[in-house]
């Protein structure tokens, strides 16, 4: 049987050989980036806090890209997150071709995953976890923040039971979430039942009683400091996803409510008081900013990975990424009742350096086994490195729209700015694994519909205000909208109404009537009863017909001001 160090010696020659290595497959293959490499921190204080978010039901390692381009407007403007690439590498003073430049940005990535392999899986976290917590025993505080129990096709097909399962297994010491209401308010508090910790949502109330829906703070002992930790759930969640799944319940930021969170902490006995939120790194900057007493934001929702901890006045905010990729710690030392001192790091969760751990290996594996033939068959390959997050594109989305455009025969589509999804690189096989990593939701219908060219544009403004309004607050988080069949400016500096122009239809190239109408085909509508065949039903058929796919670059939008 080969060993896993002769599978990476095996691994990086095979990249060098086809170019795509140097010193970088070299180290992989020497393993000088090991476990206990991963694992070495300069341990600090009472308790350890560890965080993981953003999974998306993503159980096994797999690639996953960061963005090229994270626009900021307003304030943050050039600030973490808001930063990419070349520019992200020397704010925090790393060297590229590193795992560094690999895990963080989208510097060389294809040739960098080909040569430091997949990243995640949850039985390396479980491995992680547990040399954490035998190294600091009753220190240790495991928090989830939430799109956990979303985004893959085992937990479409089990009601996200797979990753209950999974959570309980890990030893999760409190979650919150979003995506996780998209499976239904009668489904949700069946899982805040089933899961054996906290399920913290303080800012979801029920409409007819304005009563709590959830535990909104649990209080924790650990290194013999009372820690407190607050649940924030997505606060724009009946917006940004169907409200009839969850009509009864009301969200929002509640900033007032946190701080009396916050308040009444401390009044018992609170030492450390942590927010675990899901509200996005700006939402959470700006919180952060107004409530006084949090000592540290352990923020979700918008995907960020940043290695150093952002300190907005005496709050430290914490930015995990997602699709089990990092695992956080942080170490704080707790002196007269406040934290005053701390230690960080970003850990990458590199698959092939970690010893998968055995209990949640097989646990895994009895999850998967009834999907396994249907999610390994492959649909095509592709030519093209696939990819979702940027602000305005990903080359899956591109796929996603043009097979939209085709199978359902409109002249233009639309594909939601969501940010989950693992990447496929170029010589893949795609799976329908991939598809539905892709596309796995509740309601996928691929509906097609009449627009005006004045509607088109409406809705292109609304959802670029939701980007780049320079209010924290007035932002949902997500990406700008993909669109099929269609080319636009945007100035992402001016006000609602006034940031789209140069509608064209590429088709033709002339340019979007407002009187006129055209056919749409889109997916993922919050509105209930849409009628259509299920998109990963759509892009599967596609790329079967297709056999490969090999897309050009996108150049139909124009983005002013960046």
């Amino acid at each position: 049987m080969i060993s896993r160090r002769d599978f990476l010696t095996i691994s990086a020659a095979t990249a060098l050989a086809t170019g795509l290595g140097g010193g970088l497959g070299r180290a992989a293959a020497a393993q000088s980036i090991t476990q206990d490499d991963l694992l070495k921190f300069n341990s600090k204080g009472q308790v350890t806090l560890l965080h993981n978010t953003d999974c998306h039901a993503q159980l096994k390692p797999i690639f996953f890209r960061e963005p090229s381009i994270n626009l900021g407007v307003g304030e943050v403007k050039g600030l973490p997150p808001h930063i990419t690439g070349a520019e992200f590498l020397e704010r925090f003073g790393l060297k590229p071709e590193t795992l560094e430049a690999y895990a963080l940005t989208s510097e060389n990535f294809t040739a960098l995953a080909k040569n430091y392999g997949r990243v995640g899986g949850m039985d390396r976290i479980a491995t992680l976890l547990k040399a954490i917590r035998a190294e600091r025993g009753d220190k240790v505080l495991f928090l989830d923040g939430g799109d956990t129990l979303h985004g893959s096709f085992t937990t479409l097909q089990t009601g996200g039971g797979d990753m209950v399962k999974v959570m309980n297994a890990l030893g999760c010491e409190a979650m919150t979430g979003h995506w996780e209401f998209t499976l239904g308010a009668e489904r949700v508090k069946q899982i805040a039942e089933e899961l054996e910790c906290p399920f913290l949502a303080s800012n979801v109330f029920d409409n007819e009683w304005e009563e709590e829906v959830f535990e909104h703070t649990a209080f924790f002992e650990r290194g013999g400091v009372k820690v407190a930790v607050i649940g924030q759930a997505f606060p724009y969640t009946p917006i940004a996803n169907p409200r009839w799944m969850i009509p009864s319940w009301s969200f929002g930021i509640r900033e007032e409510l946190v701080q009396k969170r916050v308040d009444a902490a401390r009044a018992e006995g609170a030492e450390l008081v942590v927010l675990l939120s899901h509200n996005g790194f700006d939402v959470d900057r700006k919180l952060a900013s107004r409530v006084k007493g949090m000592d540290v934001v352990l923020t979700a929702h918008t995907h960020d990975a940043i290695p150093e901890p952002i300190k907005e006045g005496d709050t430290l905010l914490i930015a995990t990424g997602s699709h089990g990729k990092f695992l956080s710690r942080l170490d704080v030392e707790v002196t007269n009742g406040r934290m005053s001192g701390y230690e960080y790091r970003l850990i990458p969760v590199l698959a092939d350096a970690i010893t998968p751990d055995p209990d949640l290996e097989k646990l895994i594996t009895e999850i998967r086994s009834p999907f396994e033939a249907h999610l390994s068959t492959e649909l095509g390959r592709t030519e093209t490195l696939l990819y979702r997050r940027g602000n305005f594109n990903g080359t899956f989305d591109d796929l996603i729209c043009q097979a939209m455009l085709e199978e359902r025969d409109a002249d233009l589509s639309f594909s939601p700015g969501t940010r989950w999804g693992a990447t496929v690189l170029p010589g893949q096989a795609i799976t329908w694994e991939d598809v539905y990593n892709m596309t796995a939701i509740t309601y996928p219908n691929c509906y097609r519909i009449e627009m005006t060219g004045e509607n088109l544009k409406l809705v292109l403004e609304d959802v670029a205000d939701n980007l780049f309004n320079i209010d924290p607050y007035y932002q949902q988080g997500g990406d700008m909208v993909r669109v099929g069949g269609l080319g636009y400016t945007i100035d992402i500096n001016k006000s609602i109404g006034s940031r789209i122009s140069d509608m064209t239809l590429l088709k033709t190239g002339e340019p979007i009537d407002a009187s006129r109408t055209y056919s749409v085909a889109g997916w993922a509508s919050i509105n209930e009863g849409t009628q259509g065949p299920p998109i990963w039903d759509v892009v599967a058929k596609y790329i079967k017909r297709k056999g490969v796919i090999d897309l050009a670059p996108n150049q139909s939008i124009k983005v002013v001001g960046a």
